[in-house]
């Protein structure tokens, strides 16, 4: 059953909540605090990035599993992945996390290798590149028969990424370029999303909240400013999904890129410039107040 409130108790219960958890005492049981043991940004990057992309099943199991890969990394992610040897990755064949296996890790390195050896931040990966020698041939046709579509929801969207309100064209041309090195394992494909897909992605979602965000409440890193906070997208999990429903704030019944978008514009209503902020109140109405199953 839907608990019905109008525009302005709504917005006040999801503000004080938002207060709530939007403070350090979050970080400690939450993947974020993964990122918060570096002070170096490609490290905040990198770790931010592969804790948010093992994020599934419970939180002290991901922290933990987390904390396993950077042992093996000698506790220095960017300096290990820029500077190993290849006898340095053996250690690393017996990592696994549910689906994420050795396969996954060692393309996940060889990836942040390539791309650090160009650009000194990963949000690069999320922005139009100039320099398209980084591509393989195939992967520059794409791109550049994508540039050539006028219409906004073509297939792939990447051209017009700068008309758009959200980072849905961003985190389409993220994934391509992800998988834009030769020979890329095909099992990997699966841990990492895009809205052409239909995935809510909700771990890449969450991953940019991490880099985009910046209030100073010490959670959210805001490391990043090539992407505004108004472009992003709530991160659409199981409690997030279905404390909005119970809300009202969600109507679609599947859950999918669509139903990211709709929670999203809904939530921009209480705060156009920083809609994902409810995020914070959302998740955590549902993992500690259980408040879904009221």
């Amino acid at each position: 059953m839907n608990i019905k409130l109008n525009f302005e108790d709504l917005k006040a219960f999801l503000d004080a909540k938002v207060i709530q958890y939007n403070q350090p005492g979050f970080i400690t049981n939450d993947p974020v605090c993964i990122p918060h043991l570096f002070t170096n940004k490609q490290d905040i990057e990198i770790m931010g990035f592969w804790s948010a992309m093992l994020a599934w099943g419970q939180r002290v199991t991901i922290i933990n599993k987390c904390k396993e890969l950077i042992a093996l990394m000698d506790g220095a992610p960017h300096d290990f992945i820029m500077n190993h040897q290849d006898t340095d990755l053996k250690k690393l064949l017996n990592f696994k996390h549910r689906t994420f296996n050795a396969t996954d890790t060692l393309y996940f390195i060889h990836f942040f290798r390539h791309h650090y050896s160009s650009f000194d931040s990963l949000e690069d990966a999320f922005l139009p590149f100039k320099n398209d020698e980084i591509f393989r041939d195939d992967f520059k046709e794409t791109l550049s028969n994508a540039s050539s579509k006028k219409q906004l929801k073509s297939e792939v969207c990447f051209a017009p990424m700068f008309l758009q309100p959200t980072i849905e064209g961003n985190l389409n041309y993220f994934r391509s370029y992800f998988f834009s090195l030769p020979d890329f394992p095909h099992r990997t494909i699966k841990h990492v999303s895009s809205p052409q897909q239909k995935s809510t992605c909700k771990r890449l979602n969450m991953f940019l909240r991490w880099m985009v965000r910046n209030d100073e409440n010490g959670v959210d890193f805001g490391i990043w400013n090539r992407i505004s906070p108004a472009q992003l997208i709530c991160p659409c999990d199981l409690h997030v999904d279905r404390v909005a429903r119970k809300l009202g704030i969600i109507s679609r019944k599947q859950t999918d890129w669509q139903t990211a978008l709709e929670l999203t514009e809904n939530l921009r209503q209480f705060d156009p410039q920083d809609p994902v902020k409810y995020d914070f109140a959302l998740f955590g109405l549902g993992i500690e107040e259980k408040f879904q199953f009221s």
